[in-house]
C-alpha cells in the first residue's frame, strides 16, 4: 500500500541532519515519514494507509530561530527541498511532500508566548504556539485575538500566518493579515528579517505581506505579533429561516455595507444547510436556506448592531418569507463549529466504516457576481459532473463577508464507489475545479482562505493576471534554489 520510503541519497541526508541538530530532533520513523508526506488533501487515501510519496528523507523539529536557520542555509547549499509547517492543518497539499528526500521542518516544538502587552494591545509568540492555547491566556485577561477558524483547537500560529488564516469572527475582527502587527522570518539564504512592530507605516511597500501567506513557498515564520482586543462585553444571537438563498445574501451586504459589523454574518443555501439545521422546527430541506449573525463587542454596539440586523431583515421579510429561529439555538449551533482532534479521529473511523466524504473549495466574489457562481456551480455540477449520482449533498454558505463582497464555500458530500487511490481524482479534483473555474469566470477570487497548496497552481497565472510577473518575481529573488516548499502556490517546473 506505500511506496519506497528511501532513496539512496536518503541516510546521507539524514546523518548531516544529526550532526547539525542531534538525534533528539531528527525524526524517520517509518509511520511518520508517511504521515507526513501528505495533508487533509489526501485524508482519504491516508486513512487507508495509501502513501504514495515521494517522501522526506526526515522530520526535523527545531527548537530556535537559529535551527530554522540551520536547516534552511544546508538545503539550500545543498539543493534539497523544505515544507516548512506548524499545526498540520492545510487542506490544498500545502503540506504534501512533492520531491523525494525532502525536510519537513516541523516548527511546532517553538511554542514560547514571549509577551501580552495589555496597553499596546498586542501578543508576540513564537510560530508553534496554539491558538487556543493563546486565546485561553488572552481570555483570562479579558482579552482575545478574535481569531477564531474551524480548526482553532489545534492550529499554531506560523501556519495560521503562512496560509493567510481567516476565522468565524473575521467580518468584525478581520483576517490574519488585518491582525499582524510584525513578525520574523527566515529566508533559505539564512537572512534573518524581522519586520517591527508599528500601528502603521507609509515606507513604501507593505513588508508585511511577502511574508504573510507565502505558504512557505519563501520563507519560514518563526515569530509573529498580532493585535489584541477586549474580550466581548455582550453577544446578541440572529438566526432566520429564509425562503432564498440570494435574498440571504442580500440580507448580509445590506448589514455590511449598511455599516455594521456582526462577528458571525452567514447564509446557507438549502443543501448546505441541512446538514447542520434541519432539525430547526419550520425547517424545509427542499426550500429553506439560513442565515446567522452574532453581533458582539461593548453593550451599547452590541445593541446598535442587533437594531441594524433586525431593519435589514425586516427590509427583506417585504419580499420573502421569514422565520426567525430562537436564539438558544443559534448559540448551541455555533459552539460546536470548531473540529479538534475527536472530531478528525471520528471522521476518520467514518470514512472507513461508510465509505463517505465530504470536501470543500471556498472562492470570493463581488456581491453581484454571488447570484451567478453560486447558480452557475450547482448548474454544471449536477450536469457535467459524471458521479453526480453519488453526491448525497451539494450546497454552499457565505461566511465572510466585506464592502465589496463575499465569499462562498462550496460543499460536497458523496458516496465513494471507486477504489480509494482513485477518490481524489474521480470526486475531489473535478469537483473542485468547476468551483474555482466559474470563481474566475465571474471576476472572482479562486481561493478566499485556505490556501493555492499544491491543487490550485494550475490556475495561479489565470488568478493573478498581468500582475503574475510581481508574484514571480518574489520567487526568483527570495527562493531563487528553489528550496521553499516546491509545488506550492507555483506548479512543478513552472519557468518562473
Amino acid at each position: 500500500m506505500t511506496a519506497e520510503l528511501t532513496t539512496p541519497a536518503t541516510a546521507g541526508i539524514v546523518a548531516d541532519l544529526v550532526d547539525l541538530l542531534g538525534e533528539s530532533q531528527v525524526e524517520v520513523d517509518p509511520d511518520a515519514i508517511r504521515a507526513a508526506s501528505v495533508d487533509r488533501f489526501k485524508k482519504y487515501t491516508a486513512v487507508h494507509g495509501i502513501f504514495d510519496g515521494p517522501f522526506p528523507a526526515a522530520i526535523v523539529r527545531a527548537r530556535s530561530t537559529d535551527d530554522v536557520r540551520a536547516v534552511l542555509t544546508y538545503a539550500d547549499a545543498h539543493g534539497l527541498n523544505v515544507v516548512p509547517r506548524t499545526g498540520g492543518t492545510a487542506t490544498e497539499g500545502g503540506l504534501e511532500t512533492a520531491v523525494a528526500d525532502s525536510i519537513v521542518l516541523d516548527c511546532s516544538p517553538m511554542d514560547a508566548i514571549l509577551s501580552i502587552d495589555p496597553v499596546d494591545m498586542q501578543a508576540t509568540v513564537q510560530c508553534g504556539v496554539g491558538l487556543q492555547r493563546l486565546e485561553d491566556e488572552l481570555r483570562a485577561q479579558g482579552l482575545t485575538t478574535g481569531h477564531s477558524p474551524q480548526s482553532k483547537p489545534i492550529a499554531q500560529m506560523g501556519g495560521l500566518v503562512a496560509t493567510r488564516s481567516i476565522g468565524q469572527l473575521s467580518t468584525l475582527y478581520g483576517g490574519i493579515e488585518d491582525m499582524v502587527v510584525g513578525l520574523e522570518a527566515v529566508f533559505p539564504d539564512g537572512t534573518v528579517a524581522r519586520i517591527k512592530n508599528v500601528p502603521r507605516r507609509a515606507a513604501g511597500p507593505d513588508l508585511r505581506h511577502v511574508v504573510i501567506g507565502n505558504e512557505g513557498a519563501l520563507c519560514v515564520v518563526t515569530e509573529v505579533t498580532v493585535k489584541v482586543f477586549r474580550a466581548p462585553e455582550a453577544l446578541e444571537f440572529r438566526g432566520y429561516l429564509i425562503d432564498d438563498f440570494a435574498a440571504g445574501i442580500e440580507i448580509l451586504r445590506e448589514v455590511v455595507v449598511g455599516g455594521y459589523r456582526p462577528s458571525v454574518a452567514r447564509a446557507y443555501s438549502p443543501g448546505d444547510a441541512q446538514q447542520h439545521f434541519s432539525h430547526l422546527p419550520g425547517f424545509d430541506a427542499e426550500r429553506t436556506s439560513v442565515v446567522v449573525l452574532v453581533a458582539e463587542g461593548p453593550r451599547r454596539l452590541v445593541e446598535a448592531t442587533a437594531a441594524g440586523i433586525d431593519d435589514a431583515v425586516a427590509r427583506c421579510a417585504e419580499e420573502h418569507r421569514v422565520t426567525p429561529v430562537e436564539q438558544g439555538l443559534v448559540e448551541e449551533w455555533f459552539t460546536h463549529l470548531n473540529w479538534g482532534p475527536d472530531k478528525i479521529e471520528a471522521e476518520k473511523a467514518a470514512m472507513l466504516r461508510e465509505a463517505h466524504l465530504g470536501y470543500t473549495t471556498e472562492v470570493s466574489a463581488s456581491w453581484s457576481a454571488v447570484p451567478a457562481l453560486y447558480d452557475n456551480v450547482m448548474r454544471r455540477v449536477r450536469e457535467e459532473f459524471p458521479r453526480a449520482g453519488d453526491l448525497t449533498m451539494l450546497g454552499a454558505h457565505s461566511s465572510h463577508s466585506y464592502q465589496t463582497g463575499t465569499n462562498l464555500y462550496f460543499v460536497y458530500d458523496y458516496d465513494i464507489t471507486c477504489e480509494p487511490r482513485e477518490e481524489i481524482d474521480l470526486y475531489h479534483r473535478p469537483l473542485n475545479a468547476i468551483v474555482v473555474e466559474e470563481a474566475l469566470a465571474v471576476g472572482g477570487s479562486m481561493v478566499h482562505h485556505h490556501g493555492i497548496g499544491k491543487y490550485r497552481t494550475e490556475w495561479t497565472r489565470e488568478e493573478h493576471g498581468s500582475a503574475y510577473p510581481i508574484l514571480a518575481g518574489l520567487k526568483r529573488t527570495f527562493d531563487p534554489n528553489g528550496t521553499m516548499n516546491a509545488g506550492t502556490i507555483f506548479p512543478l517546473g513552472d519557468d518562473l
